[in-house]
């Protein structure tokens, strides 16, 4: 009996664990979907509030550093468990960084506001944003079921992600060259590709966080090809 209560407070203690990394996953969704949007419109009070959430976040992660380590400290988890308390320790680090460049897009957001520009500026950034966001979204529910399947799927957008990046940082460097008076608007654009970019690697760190919780394989730094993805789903 004395094991069996100490069992399924432990499991509580977990699933305690894994809905307040699910919450800041939620926080910094709302984050990185108000700073794109205080990007493209220009809304000054979003891109403040975006940057003000940031120490909300940072607070989340060093709640949740806690509770992981006494749980590693008190409990002394084994094999999937020891899997399970690490991944999720290790995406709540992903999750804050996530959170400052989306403060840095929020950033950006203030200076660009502040400039002349069309109102077609920044549109080059409206798919990334949208692809990022997605990809940020798609990996937290990954985790949130422990599908390995859907993880990988959304850790290979990642590439995606990426070839898009360069495609719009071609776009506003020949923006500075057809017109070098652009040179500070395109600047802070592409600041602001840089951490959407940035999120998607983080958001790839969260799947392959996920894989290794469920699989016990470490597939970071490494290209999956389909032999590989089928090997971890048998």
């Amino acid at each position: 009996m004395v094991q069996k209560h100490i069992s399924e407070q432990f499991n509580e203690e977990m699933d305690d664990v894994r809905n307040q990394v699910l919450t800041m996953g939620g926080m910094v969704e709302a984050q990185v979907r108000d700073a794109c949007e205080a990007l493209m419109s220009g809304n000054v009070s979003m891109a403040h509030r975006v940057i003000q959430a940031d120490a909300q976040v940072n607070l989340m992660e060093k709640s949740i550093d806690g509770n992981c380590v006494e749980i590693i400290a008190r409990r002394q988890p084994t094999a999937g468990d020891l899997r399970l308390i690490m991944s999720l320790h290790k995406a709540i680090i992903d999750l804050e960084r996530i959170g400052d460049e989306a403060a840095k897009i929020a950033l950006m957001a203030l200076e660009l506001s502040e400039m002349d520009r069309p109102r077609s500026d920044c549109q080059e950034l409206n798919h990334l944003g949208e692809h990022v966001r997605k990809e940020l979204h798609d990996a937290l529910d990954s985790m949130a079921r422990m599908d390995i399947r859907s993880a990988l799927e959304v850790a290979s957008e990642d590439e995606k992600v990426d070839k898009e990046y360069e495609s719009v940082t071609r776009q506003l460097i020949t923006l500075i060259m057809e017109n070098p008076s652009n040179v500070s608007r395109v600047l802070n654009t592409l600041w602001a590709a840089r951490a959407l970019e940035r999120i998607g690697d983080h958001a790839k760190n969260i799947c392959e966080y996920t894989v290794y919780a469920v699989t016990g394989e470490d597939v970071r730094h490494q290209p999956l090809n389909e032999e590989d993805k089928k090997a971890l789903l048998s």
